[in-house]
């Protein structure tokens, strides 16, 4: 699992991720509210966890902005702000969860993984993948960019398909082949770099967000600029 954890206090911070990696758990610290939605936003997380009183962007804000641009990702407010009408403030925001410090560890655990379960079970009920402005309908078979079709071989929507269910996630060659391909890897072919093309040209080229991007000497990853 890998979380986002958005926290100003230092040792609260250290003390969550050593305590979340204890779970064998993949932690990205931020600390304040402008960095964390630029990490949130290209990156995918499992969970996100948020404090309230963030310098720059506060933590409604921020989860007000994760929300309008589409942001799936299950967010828990960690906060000393305990009130009804903070709690409610943040459900209002788009939060799935909302603690207040201090707090037990192992409820912080046990609300974790309900929310990583809870997301898991509506990701694989969706039919629709989601980036910035590009929907992938698996329906369908159709993909669209800023309400746009775009028109794909059978090929090249599962080269898409892929790339999108790893976004945040650099994807070699060798990934691609054998998942998408379904061949192992000859490094004497230049088909994936070709395919690639033919999606960057179909994805990418007419808008200034480029999506597919390429990671020298690694693979590819599929996420906002």
């Amino acid at each position: 699992m890998k979380i986002l954890v958005v926290e100003d206090e230092p040792k609260l911070a250290g003390f969550l991720k050593r305590g979340l990696e204890e779970q064998s758990w993949e932690v990205e610290l931020a600390y304040d509210g402008q960095v964390g939605k630029k990490i949130a936003s290209n990156f995918r997380f499992d969970v996100i966890i948020l404090d309230v009183n963030l310098p720059l962007l506060n933590g409604y804000d921020l989860a007000k902005h994760l929300r309008n641009d589409g942001l799936t990702t299950p967010i828990l407010f960690l906060t000393a702000l305990g009130t009804i009408d903070d709690k409610l403030d943040g459900f209002e925001a788009g939060a799935d969860d909302y603690l207040v410090k201090p707090f037990e560890f192992r409820e912080l655990i046990a609300r974790i993984k309900v929310l990583s379960q809870r997301n898991s079970n509506r990701e694989q009920s969706s039919q629709v993948l989601a980036l910035a402005d590009l929907e992938l309908n698996l329906d369908e078979k159709v993909a669209r960019r800023g309400g746009n079709r775009i028109d794909l071989t059978a090929k090249e929507f599962a080269l898409l398909e892929y790339l999108m269910r790893n976004r945040g996630r650099v994807v070699s060659r060798v990934d691609i082949a054998e998942q998408v391909w379904d061949i192992r890897f000859d490094t004497g072919t230049n088909v994936i770099d070709v395919y690639i093309n033919f999606l960057r040209k179909k994805v990418d080229k007419d808008y200034p967000n480029k999506l597919i991007h390429t990671v020298v000497g690694m693979g590819y990853i599929f996420k906002e600029e």
